[in-house]
């Protein structure tokens, strides 16, 4: 262990092989703990040097009945749903929120944290940015016992609770949706690689693919960096590609947008040559021409249940060990995936 490392209840909880809450309870001399579990934990605090986080006790005494937000960007839909979800179910529970964006940062995300700990939140809630690709400095919150929440754009392995849509059930929806029409050679456009939901929609598009007895082919997986001009040559690529192929999916619905901007500019018909789909249900995606298939999820939803469990750990109202929450999405079909084939 690196000296002046201060040891923590999460470390000795690995050790043992128990929750944190049962090592805070036994720390603590709870009679609801069996004596002997007691006795271990203790033992194992002492010969790790454990020394009980006084500032982070002291914190959470006297609260600032206020919570951090961090998004990748206040102005999308998805994200400005969320942060209601949030704000309005943390206010009902008498707490205030101060938000950040990360510009899709990972420099800004960590300024961003730096902000809202020293401005002494009680806790936090963090959607990831599309640059997050290490996560050293999530582990420094986790190992200095801040609580805070992740949602949407997650890492799966750090031990915090989360709170995710079923992507890979929505890509799976949506792909198989554009099977069902006949369509055979599907595109898949992702975001980065890194990105949690770039992976688990890309497992749904697959998976469609394989009950249809179709393999991957590398040649129809395109990333793209969710900006405008790299979503464009995106949909450069792909119509140029000779045979054309039925149907593009894109991971979210500002890249089909823009998709379908370019190719309305060349003359490219959807659904007509070819056919399109999203992800998000983003109100954009109803009033383009045509109109979007695409996933709806609730961000709403998403941010009242993140705040709802961060705040039920903060009062003792929910275990401290790391839960998931998964919610579900529905297809949405539109014209842009009536291809006649």
């Amino acid at each position: 262990m690196k000296k002046g490392h201060q040891v923590t209840m999460k470390e000795i909880a690995k050790k043992l092989g128990v929750s944190v809450s049962t090592v805070s309870r036994a720390l603590k001399d709870s009679p609801e703990l069996h004596e002997e579990t007691k006795r271990k934990i203790v033992e194992m605090a002492k010969e790790m040097n454990y020394q009980p986080n006084l500032l982070a006790q002291s914190l959470r005494i006297s609260r600032t009945k206020t919570l951090g937000v961090i998004v990748p960007e206040i102005t999308s839909h998805f994200f400005a749903s969320c942060i209601s979800g949030i704000q309005d179910h943390a206010n009902s529970r008498g707490y205030n929120v101060m938000i950040c964006q990360s510009n899709e940062s990972i420099d800004q995300e960590i300024a961003n944290i730096k902000t809202l700990v020293a401005s002494q939140v009680d806790a936090l809630l963090i959607s990831l940015s599309r640059e997050t690709n290490h996560y050293e400095h999530l582990f420094e919150l986790y190992n200095r016992e801040i609580p805070f929440v992740l949602f949407d754009r997650v890492q799966e392995d750090i031990p915090v609770s989360k709170v995710t849509f079923n992507d890979a059930g929505g890509a799976y929806q949506v792909s198989n949706h554009l099977l069902e029409t006949g369509c055979r050679s599907i595109v898949y456009v992702s975001g980065p690689e890194d990105l949690y939901i770039s992976k688990k929609r890309k497992e749904g598009y697959l998976k469609a693919l394989k009950e249809y007895g179709m393999e991957e082919n590398p040649d129809f997986i395109k990333v793209s960096d969710l900006t405008e001009s790299g979503n464009i040559q995106i949909a450069k690529e792909i119509a140029e590609m000779n045979p054309l192929p039925d149907a593009v999916f894109c991971m979210i619905d500002p890249v089909a947008v823009d998709v379908l901007t370019y190719w309305k500019s060349i003359g490219l018909k959807v659904p007509e040559q070819i056919a399109l789909a999203g992800f998000t249900n983003n109100p954009t995606s109803a009033v383009v021409e045509p109109p979007l298939t695409t996933v709806s999820q609730p961000g709403y939803e998403m941010g009242k249940l993140a705040v709802s469990h961060l705040l039920d750990q903060l009062d003792g109202l929910a275990s401290d060990d790391p839960i998931s929450i998964v919610l579900d999405t529905t297809l949405v079909p539109r014209k842009s995936s009536q291809k006649s084939i």
